[in-house]
């Protein structure tokens, strides 16, 4: 039956066969790995029917809970009695704006209480609102995760899990934790992080074994004195909370190395704590009054600052409010009363992908898009937002916007542009009832108002001369109208058309909220093209064009309306709203002409740049910029790099993603997240940075000679909306092309093969920099940074501390070989502060003082990536390093 619900076919036949292969690319050991693939469920049930003796044998499983055949699988399960680790994890999909999708598992059989040798259970990432009581029933389970679920409540008689040693139950909706939680005698790590909780039960203080308490971002005031008595705990996180007060016996914790409590409340610490050099108090408002009710100005000011650095993504406003400033640039003012309960404020900023960030027609970017949780949470007085964002000098007659998105579309907020007085960079300002999603735009200049019965009079204020007139009886109720213009120059339109005497009059766009048309026709005064008067006229050249919103095809209406002629201006009526184009040409035809000039104005003409730096040629910069800015661009490069000239000119739409590939024995490290198919992946927005820094390598043996490749820029997917134009250009693989570029690598110097080799050799031992909560460096990145330092090692080796008499030393045993000196120079150095937690701090400073930002820039990089790393996977849904030996072979899961 199960073959035949699942399409296997015959045992003995295709389904046999089928369910062989999958048993051995899938089943290794008694291990079976299928929540990384889509269809894993179907890929299990087809295993147990065709290798059952085997199936019924494996010790470690991993099964998406965002899986169709889930309910199925999960009845099969308890039959796997040699099961020892369980993973049924959602969060493998992802939604349309990047976020995990949770897993549908909302419960467990009760036969899961029979897996007696079940000592490792994940259920993270689900939709579970209360804890599975089979669970209870696992007596040898000693590492549980019910990270990101809906957690509200513990059961009381948690307690039964007695072998617990690694509890995560992270970013749930937890308000209390039950007295029994004292019970799991064998707790060594237990994260509660970002939950509701607002009390600690004094229980807490009986788990004598735990070593790490996270109990961040929730809404505890206080913590019981009870954790005096955690006498083996080395890590306790308390920060984004709601504290006023801590005990003081925390400070006489003899194993504490780390106690973080910033962004409080506290305005009062224990001195023996506050004088710790292992407390974090940053974002407290310690020593100051408690600000004021009132909601002036002067009152305002004293409001609680939190100032949070780069890997914070949360903090807590309470019902006094407080300012709050991004490690971006991004600053919050919530006003006394905007949230009448503590609420934690989650945020993130996101790459502006065009699959969902819909621009609209000659719409600019000006910043990336900031994500605010949760979403629709209405406060009680409006929030203030003020967003860094580029200025486009060169687009004029634009007003810039916050756009902000509902989860269905994206609408346009009240901005005001603020410049800083002191970096004099430029700030969009707005202000919000709710959280969403919000970025800036530079768009074009909207007028609106709102039409009664009576009627009104529109005008824009762009050009002044362009006017929408609404009689008395045009509308029964009171409907909103938007107009804005987009003024084409005369040698604009003569570049696209190769026509000398064509004139076009601004662009017009009308809209307004209503399905249905005017009642009585709408007067619209439109300006003659420029160097058209009415003394001149030739009506016979005069054409009045008229499109869709979308602007993909346009009609002449000349002969449809009535139009009447000033000395200046043109008068016609209408009873709907899209755009309008006055023309004056000696075409008789002219809708493909408008709709190419439409579409020609969208684009941005770029050139494209590939520049090498003089220090080190294998580091590449690729940047591709709008043709006004090539000459600044490279300008300000110039002094640290070299290259070709910048490409051709091309054109490209706001939003288009397009690929860079290297060829002619030249490639890049395929594991990059920004490499499809071998080709670096782009998306140009006019007033971002479109700009990739990178390594480029020979794969095949160079032989010490030069090599010359070549960097080729391709287009990606294409837009829905291209024009036709456009779309005939890409027809066939060749027409996807924009530029190449030349890159040219140097003869090399003595091969770094032997300098790879000597880090396995006695004299360089294996070693790490820094540690996994920091980051740190590993012996592969340290080779990379040696690689890169040349000429400058002494100056790094200064900086770093090392005497002159050993850089001489140093340059003197190895005066025929740079490489060796920088490799020397370096591990040397590592080895000795490899134990110093703070060395790689010093290296960065070191890069930076010795000129070599760039490669400070790649360590900091690469820090950064290890402290992620590190908060996602093992602080918090992870498994503890440094446990039992079983504990470490389920880890490798």
């Amino acid at each position: 039956k199960m073959a035949e619900l699942l399409g296997l076919g015959d045992e003995r036949g295709e389904g046999a066969v089928g369910a062989a292969g999958l048993a051995e690319c899938c089943l290794a050991d008694n291990r079976l790995n299928l929540d990384v693939y889509p269809d894993g469920c179907r890929r299990f049930l087809r295993l147990l029917e065709g290798r059952r003796p085997e199936v019924v044998q494996v010790e470690f499983l991993r099964l998406s809970s965002n899986d169709p055949l889930l309910d199925t699988s999960l009845g099969i399960i308890p039959q796997l009695e040699c099961l020892r680790s369980l993973v049924l994890k959602g969060g493998h999909a992802r939604d349309e704006f990047g976020s995990c999708q949770l897993g549908s598992l909302t419960s467990l059989p009760p036969d899961i209480g029979n897996l007696k040798c079940l000592t490792h259970l994940d259920l993270s990432f689900n939709s579970l609102s209360a804890l599975p009581s089979c669970i209870l029933h696992l007596p040898r389970l000693r590492v549980l995760l019910v990270s990101h679920n809906s957690l509200v409540a513990l059961p009381e008689d948690f307690g039964f899990l007695r072998n617990l040693t690694f509890f995560s139950a992270m970013k749930n909706q937890l308000k209390d934790i039950p007295q029994s939680i004292g019970e799991l005698v064998e707790l060594q790590d237990l994260d509660l992080s970002e939950n509701a909780l607002e009390f600690l039960p004094e229980e807490v203080g009986n788990l004598h074994k735990c070593t790490e308490l996270d109990l961040s971002g929730n809404r505890l005031s206080s913590v019981p004195d009870c954790l005096g008595n955690l006498q083996a705990l080395r890590r306790l996180h308390l920060h984004s909370n709601l504290l006023l007060t801590v005990p003081a016996s925390l400070a006489s914790l003899p194993n504490l190395s780390r106690l973080d409590l910033q962004n409080n409340c506290l305005r009062a610490v224990p001195p023996e704590i506050q004088s710790s050099p292992f407390v974090h108090l940053r974002g407290n408002p310690l020593g100051e009054p408690a600000p004021p009710a009132a909601t002036d100005e002067s009152s305002t000011r004293r409001l609680q600052r939190l100032i949070l650095a780069s890997g914070e993504d949360s903090f807590t406003v309470t019902s006094e409010g407080c300012r709050v400033a991004l490690a971006s640039g991004i600053h919050f003012y919530f006003p006394p009363g905007a949230a009448p309960e503590p609420l934690q404020i989650y945020f993130q900023t996101l790459a502006p992908d065009p699959q969902w960030v819909k621009l609209r027609h000659h719409d600019v970017l000006l910043s990336g898009v900031l994500e605010l949780q949760p979403h629709g949470v209405r406060f009680q007085q409006e929030v203030h937002i003020w967003m860094p964002c580029a200025t486009p000098q060169s687009l004029p007659q634009r007003e810039v916007v916050v756009r902000t998105f509902s989860g269905q579309s994206w609408s346009d907020l009240r901005t005001r542009v603020e410049q800083k007085r002191k970096s004099k960079k430029h700030v969009a300002h707005c202000s919000v009832l709710h959280f969403s999603w919000f970025l800036v735009v530079s768009r074009l200049v909207q007028n609106e108002c709102q039409v009664p019965a009576e009627g009104t009079l529109l005008f824009s204020s762009v050009d002044p001369s362009i006017k929408v007139t609404f009689p008395p009886g045009v509308t029964k109720e009171t409907r909103s109208v938007k107009l804005q213009v987009l003024p084409v120059s005369a040698q604009e339109l003569e570049d696209i058309t190769a026509e000398h005497g064509c004139r076009a009059s601004p662009l017009l766009c009308l809209s307004q909220d209503s399905l249905l048309d005017f009642l009585r026709p709408v007067r619209i005064q439109l300006p003659l093209p420029p160097g058209v008067t009415g003394l001149n006229l030739d009506r016979s050249r005069l054409h009045l064009l008229h499109s869709d919103l979308e602007g993909q095809t346009w009609d002449d209406i000349t002969n449809e309306v009535v139009l009447e002629f000033s000395h200046l201006y043109a008068v016609f009526e209408v009873t709907h709203f899209s755009w309008y184009w006055l023309w004056y040409t000696t075409k008789t035809y002219i809708g493909g002409i408008a709709r190419k000039v439409y579409e020609r104005l969208r684009m941005y003409r770029v050139n494209f740049i590939a520049l090498q730096r003089k220090k080190d040629p294998e580091q590449v910069l690729l940047q591709c910029v709008p043709n006004h800015k090539v000459e600044p661009v490279l300008k300000k490069l110039q002094e640290r790099y070299r290259g070709p000239e910048p490409s051709d000119m091309v054109e490209m739409f706001e939003g288009e993603q397009f690929f860079a590939a290297f060829e002619r024995g030249i490639s890049i490290d395929a594991e990059r997240p920004d490499c499809v198919a071998g080709r670096l992946a782009f998306v140009f927005y006019s007033h971002l940075k479109n700009m990739k820094e990178i390594y480029i390598t020979t794969p095949m043996d160079r032989k010490g000679q030069a090599v010359k490749g070549q960097v080729s820029f391709y287009r990606g997917e294409v837009p829905k909306s291209i024009p036709e134009d456009a779309s005939r250009r890409r027809r066939g693989a060749d027409s996807l092309w924009l530029a190449t570029l030349p890159i040219k690598l140097p003869q090399l110097k003595p091969c770094w093969a032997d300098s790879s080799a000597a880090l396995n050799g006695s004299s360089f031992p294996p070693l790490n920099l820094g540690n996994a909560e920091t980051g740190y460096l590993t012996q592969t990145n340290l080779l990379g940074i040696a690689r890169r330092l040349g000429p400058d090692w002494q100056s790094v080796g200064l900086n770093l501390g090392l005497t002159y008499q050993q850089i001489e030393r140093i340059g003197y045993n190895n005066r025929d070989d740079l490489d060796k000196q920088i490799l020397e120079m370096l591990f040397c150095w590592a080895q000795q502060n490899s134990k110093d937690a703070a060395c790689v701090g010093r290296l960065v400073a070191a890069l930076k003082e010795s000129g070599r930002q760039d490669v400070a820039e790649e360590v900091e990089a690469i820090l950064e990536l290890g402290r992620h790393k590190y908060r996602e996977s093992i602080r918090r849904v992870g498994l503890q390093q440094g446990s039992s030996t079983e504990d470490s072979a389920i880890a490798t899961m």
